[in-house]
């Protein structure tokens, strides 16, 4: 007992020495640590909202991915180098080493692989709709973008406070948090190539910025330039937008050396990066050796060879042997450039990269305009997506213009092409949010710090002899008044405040707080809860279809459907179908397009070349079988369907399918009696099929004959039509049988 009593006091005396022991963490670096911390859990919960509708992937896209990432976990990354999937694109299929991103596919393997290990487990059982909710992979698939959120978040916070301190640093972070298009792109359920985009673009500029910089020993610059080339070739693996960074780097390159800040390390990061880079990228097959000497990337070796020059020029002071040698490497150069065009080395890249940057040649390619993110922003869209924020950008270009260190210039010239190609196409707005968020949290420190440093500061006694005053405090206060009501109006009322009642509040918010695209039935309305046609649809094809054949000749279940539920039909619903949102084929598309656009009789040839046996078809209209086009359905999608197999959509009705609007008294506006039959547009398979759905749907019956079509399964009871939830639009997924002779 004595014992036990003595070696209690032992510790009783030691309990006020452990003060000592414990870390200890500057008030300053704790109240920065809780703040990012804050932020993060900010930005994650915005983009939480959305499973409120359930965990689901969201659009198309993210469960080709997935499906990706299924394949590789299962039976090995060699496997993808020999898989030719039929599953898609029948009956040609497509060559997955060449059509799939290995960086998000093998983050993800590699992150489930590492859980497993730990004995974590993402399997879920809560939703029977959706059997792939069983598996552990796709529910990290799920919530990966905010993951990557956060991840991205603390890389602006390091590229921030490079470019401007601590508070650079938070604010661009809090910024990017809240932007309403990166939220839109990194939001639960969106596991596609933006996600780790962004992030590895950010951290290469990063890397790249502290490898050019002159007061960090060699061995560190060294190691950055690596760092920045891992980061850059891990984004040729992701992102086809890789294209934009390299180029960025080898502006900013040249930029520097025209503005005469040449240096041996600027030479050094360049070929370091660039050779690591280039190096993952050519081991990538999709991209491959090829990638290295596409037309966008030869900026790389022309400014490669300036830099050369440069330093020629700097290391040799003879007159007469700096010009032999300076000729000597442009010789050199030109027959390089000689032998790859004599070659044909040098190719374009791929058609969208070419419409994004001449916006002018896109209205050659109907499937590229079809395509909504495909479009122009307009500087209404910039307005919706930033708010106020927008107004500071030029302030803070303006600030790192007068500071302008190599960081700044790099941001700048960041910003200021990013807008081009932002503008060029409205999906790419995410592209140029770090940059609007780095420039705003610029301006907004230079802005405020003075003001609030005046605001503490005791004003000095002034004389009678002293005209000007100082600034009152009164005024300062007024001023940061109004710079938190901007604030507040961006983030708290929204960008539309102005339309009073009718406003829908921030974007930022009501943007995150949407349901993913299957879950909301593919409408463009907001339901209350869960629209299940599509779900429900794609479990009875699982279910209740045949198997689909593994190659063609084989007998089995071929689904024709416009190319946009592609992804849904083969991964969901494990069905073989014609095109996906890959569009990789466009003749197939246009032979669905035609074969939609077709009577029944030449309609059933195109489906018979391919085997089809079943078609999909999805249409949208309110409870009183009125068409609702503008909501996703298929029924606003026609003219598509018509455009790009060159077709005449006016043919098929100029007012709407099988519909044609005459003016009789020249008012240029609809009257009773102006809408009248177009029998061309009503004789076509697409207007049919949806149309005898939809009738089946409001009425119980149907005034169309259908000869090559059978119904197999339709999302809606017959005579009972059942609008999504909150909203007067009902939804249909017709699945129809082929019928034929």
């Amino acid at each position: 007992m004595k014992a036990v009593i003595k070696r209690f006091r032992r510790f009783a005396e030691m309990l006020p020495k452990i003060q000592y022991i414990r870390p200890k963490i500057p008030r300053s670096s704790f109240i920065r640590l809780v703040t990012l911390l804050l932020i993060l859990i900010v930005a994650s919960t915005i983009r939480l909202l959305p499973l409120r509708w359930g965990a689901y992937l969201n659009e198309f896209d993210p469960y080709f991915h997935y499906y990706v990432a299924k394949n590789i976990s299962d039976k090995g990354l060699a496997y993808l180098f020999s898989w030719h999937d039929y599953a898609g694109w029948y009956p040609h299929g497509r060559d997955m080493r060449y059509v799939s991103n290995l960086g998000l596919t093998v983050t993800a393997v590699a992150v489930h692989k590492i859980l497993s290990i730990l004995g974590i487990s993402l399997a879920s059982n809560a939703n029977p709709l959706d059997p792939l909710l069983s598996d552990p992979l796709y529910n990290l698939c799920v919530i990966f973008p905010i993951i990557a959120t956060a991840l991205t978040c603390v890389a602006i916070y390091i590229l921030g406070r490079d470019l401007g301190r601590e508070a650079v640093g938070l604010l661009a972070a809090l910024l990017l948090g809240l932007d309403l298009s990166h939220i839109g792109r990194t939001s639960l359920g969106w596991f596609d190539d933006e996600t780790i985009g962004i992030l590895s673009a950010i951290l290469t500029l990063t890397f790249f910025n502290r490898a050019i910089d002159n007061e960090r020993d060699l061995r560190s610059s060294v190691v950055y330039a690596a760092l920045a080339g891992v980061s850059l070739g891990y984004l040729c693996m992701s992102w086809g937008a890789a294209r934009y960074i390299v180029a960025i780097i080898a502006l900013f390159s040249f930029v520097l050396l025209v503005i005469k800040r040449y240096s041996s390390r600027l030479l050094l990061s360049h070929i370091i990066t660039f050779s690591v880079s280039f190096s993952i990228a050519a081991a990538n097959p999709r991209t491959g050796i090829g990638f290295l000497f596409e037309a966008t990337n030869l900026s790389v070796f022309g400014v490669l060879f300036l830099l050369l020059l440069a330093e020629l020029n700097r290391r040799i002071s003879a007159t007469r042997r700096k010009i032999i040698c300076s000729l000597a490497v442009i010789i050199l150069a030109a027959a390089i450039l000689g032998v790859l065009l004599g070659f044909v080395f040098i190719r374009l890249p791929w058609e969208k990269f070419l419409f994004t940057l001449i916006p002018s040649l896109r209205s050659a390619s109907p499937l590229f305009q079809s395509v909504a993110e495909h479009k122009p922003s307009s500087w209404a869209t910039f307005y919706y997506d930033f708010g106020f924020g927008i107004i500071f950008v030029p302030v803070g270009v303006f600030f790192a213009t007068l500071s302008a260190t190599n960081l700044s210039i790099l941001i700048i010239l960041y910003c200021l092409t990013s807008i081009y190609f932002a503008s060029s196409m409205v999906r790419l707005i995410i592209l140029a949010s770090p940059a609007i968020c780095l420039l705003w949290a610029l301006a907004l420190k230079r802005v405020l710090s003075p003001l609030i440093l005046t605001l503490t500061e005791k004003l000095p006694q002034v004389g009678r002899r002293v005209k000007v005053r100082p600034i009152g405090k009164d005024l300062i206060a007024a001023l940061l008044i109004l710079m938190f009501i901007f604030f507040t109006l961006t983030y708290v009322f929204g960008t539309t405040f102005i339309l009073g009642p009718r406003s829908t509040g921030p974007r930022t918010f009501s943007h995150a707080d949407t349901p993913t695209t299957i879950s909301g039935a593919s409408l463009a309305v907001k339901p209350t809860s869960l629209v299940p046609d599509w779900i429900e649809t794609l479990i009875w094809m699982r279910e209740n279809l045949p198997p689909s054949p593994s190659k063609p000749g084989e007998r089995g279940t071929v689904v024709a459907s416009w190319w946009d539920y592609g992804y849904w039909i083969t991964i969901i619903a494990n069905k073989t179908t014609l095109a996906d949102n890959g569009t990789i084929n466009g003749t197939q598309i246009a032979q669905i397009g035609r074969m939609f656009m077709s009577n029944e009789t030449e309609a059933i040839e195109i489906l018979r070349r391919y085997n089809v046996t079943h078609v999909v078809v999805y249409v949208t209209f309110d409870t009183q079988g009125r068409d609702a086009p503008g909501y996703g359905g298929d029924n606003g999608k026609w003219r598509w369907m018509a455009l790009i197999p060159g077709l005449n959509d006016n043919l098929f009705g100029n007012y709407t399918l099988g519909w044609d609007w005459v003016d009789y008294n020249k008012n240029y506006q609809v009257d009773s009696g102006e809408i009248v039959a177009n029998m061309v547009g009503q004789n076509t398979v697409l207007y049919k099929l949806m149309n005898y759905g939809k009738e089946m749907t409001v009425y119980g019956y149907s005034t169309i004959s259908l000869q090559h079509f059978r119904k197999a399964y339709f999302s809606q009871k017959e005579g009972s039509p059942k609008p999504a939830p909150g909203t007067s639009i009902v939804p249909l997924v017709c699945v129809y049988e082929v019928i034929y002779d």
